[in-house]
């Protein structure tokens, strides 16, 4: 079995609060990680449940007198957000818990959307709850494995680990189609399942770029609001990420818009039909796809001390993106080929964000010095790094 590196910090979560909701998109692994946990790690009695199970949503009728039964266990929700109105009923029986001196590791929650989403529609639990997100295959997960196979194929645990490339092609197109006709429409959404896969299918091809909402709208023949709620509510399916433009101070004139970006890789290739990894190095989008391959790589390994940016003027000085916590401000330019070279744009744009540190993350393994004070990075050597900061 793959050790999944959050795992000790979520042993910490449960050791330390009351509930832990362990978030993430559909089958990246969170309830396989939660029986694990359960089984291995944790001496309590637990209790599974699964809100997609009619049988388990009937147990929940009156949740409060269900659930009380079970004081002293480790009580484990699966997909959380189909009833979220449950949370008005943890806050009153964690405080019952607590009283009765049981103080952490009474619930762990796993969920298929966002904390926001997740806010929106239930009562807060705000001193009660951790919340964790868990990303599909990380490469540092994987030390054995190539890098070009998590690349080409993603993260998600089926589609990575299937015996072949097609089978994992096959594999992620079912994903896609099982997103758009079930799962978003039972998270909420009311959404025509083919404009959203065309929309998606629009992203793709988009991947890493400042979107024109009014111009997709034109083209899906809906408002540029619309667009903006479709971008949305995959966002808060973890299915694809903005990243925002840096809002520091320069005398440059800067775009505003954020870049966006398709998750994991795997599902931007299936979207984008990229079937291997020969088409993918032929590609137009393989620049693209490499940059929000090591972005997403990148970001899953932060801690909540970091902010994250990226920088881009009028006359197209450039930072594929920036990590900046209270004392360093990171610039990062991700380059794919083996022999980088460190653009003039970047030297203008580090210059003009102050930046403490130069990166050049490349495809390569080897570290070494660059000029103008910047260092050129392999991928897994980076987020090393990263784990020591």
């Amino acid at each position: 079995m793959i050790l999944r590196t959050i795992e000790p910090q979520l042993l910490e979560a449960l050791e330390n609060m009351p509930a832990v909701a362990l978030l993430g998109p559909r089958q990246v692994g969170k309830s396989t990680l939660a029986h694990k946990i359960a089984d291995v790690y944790t001496q309590k009695p637990k209790l599974l449940l699964d809100l997609e199970s009619e049988f388990d949503r009937t147990k929940l009728t009156n949740p409060e007198a269900y659930l009380a039964q079970f004081g002293n266990h480790l009580i484990i929700i699966d997909e959380v957000q189909r009833q979220p109105e449950l949370f008005s009923t943890l806050r009153v029986l964690i405080d019952q818990r607590k009283r009765a001196g049981e103080r952490a590791g009474q619930f762990l929650l796993l969920g298929s959307a966002s904390r926001d989403l997740l806010q929106q529609s239930s009562e807060s639990l705000a001193g009660r709850i951790r919340y964790m997100e868990l990303s599909p295959f990380q490469i540092d997960e994987l030390p054995e494995e190539p890098l070009e196979k998590r690349w080409l194929r993603g993260g998600y645990p089926d589609s990575f680990l299937a015996p072949n490339d097609q089978e994992s092609w096959n594999w992620r197109g079912d994903f896609i189609e099982t997103y758009v006709e079930r799962d978003i429409p039972q998270v909420g959404f009311r959404v025509s399942s083919a404009r959203m896969r065309t929309f998606w299918k629009m992203l793709a091809q988009l991947q890493g770029q400042q979107i024109n909402l009014s111009m997709l709208g034109k083209s899906l023949e809906v408002s540029h609001t619309t667009v903006r709620s479709y971008l949305d509510i995959l966002g808060e399916l973890f299915m694809v990420r903005e990243l925002p433009p840096w809002s520091g101070n320069t005398r440059k004139r800067l775009l505003k818009s954020p870049k966006v970006y398709i998750r994991d890789s795997g599902l931007l290739h299936r979207l984008a039909m990229i079937t291997d990894l020969d088409a993918l190095l032929g590609h137009p989008l393989v620049g693209f796809s490499w940059e929000g391959f090591v972005i997403e790589s990148i970001l899953s390994h932060l801690s909540n001390q970091w902010q994250v940016s990226y920088y881009r003027t009028a006359e197209q000085t450039e930072i594929d993106l920036i990590l900046e916590n209270a004392t360093e401000r990171w610039a990062i330019e991700i380059k794919r080929n083996l022999t980088p070279k460190v653009p003039a744009g970047f030297i203008r744009a580090a210059e003009d964000i102050e930046a403490t540190h130069r990166w050049i993350v490349y495809s390569g393994f080897e570290q070494f010095p660059m000029p103008h004070h910047t260092t050129a990075i392999g991928l897994r050597a980076f987020l090393a790094l990263l784990k020591r900061s």
